[in-house]
């Protein structure tokens, strides 16, 4: 049922509700034009008459409602009847055809009774959704059949990650693996240091199940101690390399290490908490060529961390000691923890099973080949890079390109330095790569496909058409999820799609749900259910324990993976993974990023998206960072919108956004307080955090950063202390 609200705020309210009606009278001061509607039925079967009086001093508006009629059961039990009767009819006279005029004969009235029957229900909108989105699901099911046999032929012969990799260093030793700005490892080189690693770490006692967590920049290193200690069944927690102090600490105690191993480079940082961690965490320091001279010089002077370089230089690394244990296919592998947007990070659970699916996955759906060169200057220590990227190079044989930080005017110039050919992306990056100067570049590499997940559909086009693109594969999902889907037809916008022919092969649905909260709207039978087409909804994922494809491995912390799962979603005892962000489907299944839950606040009597407001007023402000968020007012309804731009040279002008959101947003979406910032915080994966700002508000006294309002003509004015005041006391309204 909708909402009545009357424009404008400071109104009272009298509600009365009967069965079927919902009765709205509100009151507000306005204008002295008289004017009366009345609705008939609109398509949805919704009936509204609207009342509006309005005198001198007040207005009334009467909105009466009746709701969705729900089919009556006797209208589907004769629908049902006649379905059944005719099913029997065409039986009977299939089976005659067929006995007097042959097989051939019969079997066309075998096809020409199921095409009458199709006809009738679902009806004949369903071939024309069959027609033009059966290409498209064709290729998807293959991709998923390959994908299936890929990994129950891993677990069949019980292999995990490193039997694989160790297969294709047989096959081409001296093949490039990962390459850098200042590195050219081999697969013999990356095996080589796993081994040492793997040696190290056995003869100081470390076994299967022992967890050793690791905060090491992106370098050919990194993969390479992951993956030597998985060779003995070690978990390794891969810490994000921006956390300091308490969230350092707490990475490192919630994924319940037994040991660190840091580079040099952040060795400022694991001091400052050693003291503070649980003392039987042991810390190994490993030196990388640059700061090999200062280290030796510097030392480890306070004696609470050993110093690896020396002991892999010991270590054999022809292979792994005899007495070594061995990770199972099902086994943990790695950690991978969660951007930390919302809070304090989360370990997510990555198994050697998990990471061939998601490795794979990506693989077969949007066609690699093992012998292209994937260019990923992403963080090693999140799933785009570490898995879906790095995984081409350890599962498939290929050569992938990583950088030690994203440079948004050396995309494209590395890819061709390097020969890529195919480009990994996350996050605002193709929006930071876009809003670079034009270069030569920009067209002359040999960049086939690019593929990742951000990529908003308000620059799509620009996107390819400027670096000349052949494929874009967005995709969607979350590390610790099941929920994942992919654009396997560079459809402009789309993050993936559910079949609509054969919706079963791949259980993920959108289900009608709180867009502010995320939990699920049940039924009269306490169950879900699925959104119609354009209605958005939360999306979720289907658990099925023992499935690679379908399981839910969740978080270390089992009270926090608890969260993510919702029972009795479509029958009494099923479960699913809740992603908590709103998608809505298109009528062939083509699925759209909405909104995280949360981030959705209501202005004006509407819900008013973020994510669309952020996309436009990036295009405005020549793609420069920008958040927004919902903030409160004192004695008014819902949250008003803030935007928040990261413009620290202030080149943005504001005389003119207030004019450029007339024309790109309806009135209610519009910021109402705009925050230019002089400093920006960014995730590991290039996601903006607004909780803080959310926190601070539209106050000038908690932030140093200039503050603007909206006035009633739409434009904006700076929001001094004295403005602020105003607007707490209630004495200006928007």
């Amino acid at each position: 049922m909708n909402d009545a609200v009357a424009p404008g705020n400071g109104s009272t309210a009298l509600n009365s509700t009967q069965p079927g009606q919902y009765l709205a009278i509100m009151m507000k001061s306005t204008d002295n034009v008289q004017s009366v509607e009345e609705g008939g039925v609109p398509p949805d079967a919704l009936m509204r008459i609207n009342i509006w009086h309005k005198t001198p001093t007040k207005d009334v508006q009467i909105n009466i409602e009746t709701g969705k009629e729900e089919p009556s059961s006797k209208g589907n039990c004769c629908s049902w009847i006649v379905l059944v009767v005719l099913a029997a009819a065409l039986t009977v006279a299939t089976a005659m055809v067929w006995y007097y005029q042959g097989t051939w004969c019969g079997l066309g009235a075998l096809y020409g009774s199921l095409v009458l029957l199709l006809l009738v229900k679902p009806g004949w909108r369903w071939f024309y959704i069959a027609a033009v989105t059966g290409p498209r699901d064709t290729i998807a099911l293959i991709a998923y059949i390959r994908v299936l046999l890929f990994v129950k032929r891993q677990e069949r012969k019980n292999l995990n990650v490193g039997d694989i990799f160790e297969a294709n260093v047989a096959q081409h030793p001296d093949k490039l693996a990962i390459v850098s700005e200042t590195q050219k490892w081999t697969f013999r080189q990356v095996n080589e240091h796993a081994n040492r690693v793997a040696n190290v770490f056995h003869s100081h006692g470390y076994k299967k199940g022992d967890v050793v967590g690791l905060l090491l920049e992106n370098r050919a290193e990194f993969v390479a101690t992951w993956l030597g200690l998985s060779k003995i069944g070690v978990i390794t927690p891969l810490i994000n390399t921006n956390l300091r102090g308490p969230s350092l600490q707490h990475s490192i105690k919630v994924g319940n290490c037994t040991a660190l191993i840091y580079g040099i480079s952040y060795r400022s940082a694991v001091m400052d908490i050693a003291k503070d961690l649980p003392a039987h965490v042991a810390l190994y320091q490993f030196n990388d060529e640059a700061n090999s001279a200062k280290a030796a010089t510097e030392g480890l002077s306070q004696g609470l961390a050993q110093q690896l370089n020396a002991l892999l230089e010991s270590a054999a690394k022809d292979k792994v000691a005899a007495g070594a244990s061995r990770a199972d296919h099902q086994d943990k592998l790695v950690y991978i923890y969660t951007s930390g947007t919302t809070g304090l990070p989360k370990a997510a659970v990555i198994t050697h099973a998990r990471f061939f699916f998601i490795a794979a996955g990506i693989h077969y759906a949007l066609g690699f080949r093992d012998d292209d060169v994937f260019y990923a200057p992403l963080p090693l220590y999140h799933t785009a890079g570490g898995v879906m990227s790095m995984g081409q190079a350890l599962l498939f044989g290929s050569t992938v390109v990583v950088r030690k930080k994203f440079s948004a005017s050396g995309y494209f110039a590395d890819c061709a330095r390097f020969n890529c050919t195919i480009g990994h992306y996350i996050g605002e990056m193709a929006r930071y790569i876009l809003a670079t100067p034009a270069a030569a570049h920009d067209r002359q590499h040999q960049v086939r496909m690019v593929f990742g997940n951000g990529l908003r559909p308000q620059i799509w086009t620009q996107f390819v058409e400027r670096f000349n693109i052949g494929k874009v594969g967005e995709f969607y999902g979350a590390t610790e999820g099941n929920a994942n889907i992919m654009n396997n037809d560079s459809t402009v916008g789309a993050i993936g799609f559910v079949s609509r022919i054969l919706p079963q092969i791949y259980p993920i649905s959108v289900i009608r749900a709180d867009p502010h909260t995320g939990e699920p709207i049940r039924n009269a039978k306490g169950l879900c259910d699925r959104c119609e087409a354009n209605e958005p909804g939360v999306f979720i994922g289907k658990i099925v324990k023992g499935n690679p494809c379908r399981e839910f491995l969740g978080y270390v912390d089992t009270k926090a993976s608890s969260k993510k799962v919702v029972h009795d979603v479509f029958c009494k005892g099923d479960m699913a993974f809740i992603s908590g962000d709103l998608l809505v489907a298109d009528e062939r299944g083509y699925l759209y990023f909405k909104d995280r839950t949360g981030d959705t606040f209501r202005w004006k009597g509407e819900n008013v998206s973020t994510s669309e407001v952020e996309a436009q007023l990036s295009n405005m402000i020549n793609y420069k960072d920008a958040i927004v968020y919902g903030v409160c007012i004192p004695q008014t309804e819902g949250r008003a919108g803030m935007a928040a731009i990261y413009d620290p040279t202030r080149e943005v002008d504001v005389s003119t956004l207030g004019s450029q959101f007339a024309t790109a947003l309806p009135n209610y979406a519009r910021p109402v307080f705009l925050r230019f910032l002089r400093r920006i915080d960014l995730t590991g994966t290039f996601k903006l955090r607004k909780v803080e700002l959310q926190q601070q508000g539209f106050n000038p006294a908690a932030s140093e950063d200039e503050l603007y309002y909206a006035q009633a003509n739409g434009s904006y004015a700076k929001l001094t202390q004295d403005i602020y005041e105003r607007i707490q006391r209630n004495e200006l309204r928007f």
